[in-house]
């Protein structure tokens, strides 16, 4: 094995997680009970897939799943974090772009999910934090690095895939109801 292919083996990030720890979390923190559907199953492998890597330990993939599974606009508004993120520059605006755009559209698939973000950085001349922070915050509950938006992914899938979530479009909905 050469250098070369050491690195780019050691540069990848390391998936410890399968379906089946996906599965296990979401039973153990009670957001499913009993066996899942085929559907269901997809869901969780492309929930390993997509999460597995952003999780150091299973109490990492736990809170990354918390995030599509619990949702609650009132108390993400009472955090001093939104606070931070809701005074910056031109976040209400992001905000409102980003409601427009949620219930304009369909599902929050990645190619939605690339109109979406492309549109506010348009729309807003806007870049990096101040467009995604905000959209973050308001779609799961925190602001924060890219692997929310891995969890942003899986929001709508889990909704179709008969899991008790809240939807982008409820959650957008849910968040500008608690905005003052």
């Amino acid at each position: 094995m050469s250098l070369k292919e050491t690195t780019d083996e050691s540069a990848a990030p390391l998936n410890l997680f399968t379906a089946a720890d996906v599965a296990g979390v979401l039973r153990e923190r009670g957001w499913i009970s009993g066996d899942i559907s085929a559907e269901q199953n997809v869901w969780c492998e492309r929930a390993a897939f997509l999460l597995g890597p952003q999780a150091a330990d299973r109490e990492a993939l736990a809170e990354l799943l918390r995030l599509v599974f619990e949702y609650d606009a009132d108390l993400v508004m009472g955090d001093v974090e939104t606070h931070s993120v809701m005074t910056r520059y031109a976040a209400r605006d992001v905000i409102r772009l980003l409601a427009r755009l949620v219930l304009e559209g369909g599902s929050c698939t990645v190619e939605r999910f690339k109109e979406i973000v492309t549109a506010l950085k348009a729309g807003l001349d806007l870049r990096g934090r101040e467009v995604l922070y905000p959209l973050r915050l308001a779609l799961v509950g925190r602001a924060g690095g890219g692997e929310l938006d891995r969890v942003i992914l899986l929001v709508d899938a889990a909704a179709e895939g008969g899991f008790a979530v809240k939807s982008v479009r409820q959650r957008m909905i849910e968040f500008c109801s608690a905005l003052d």
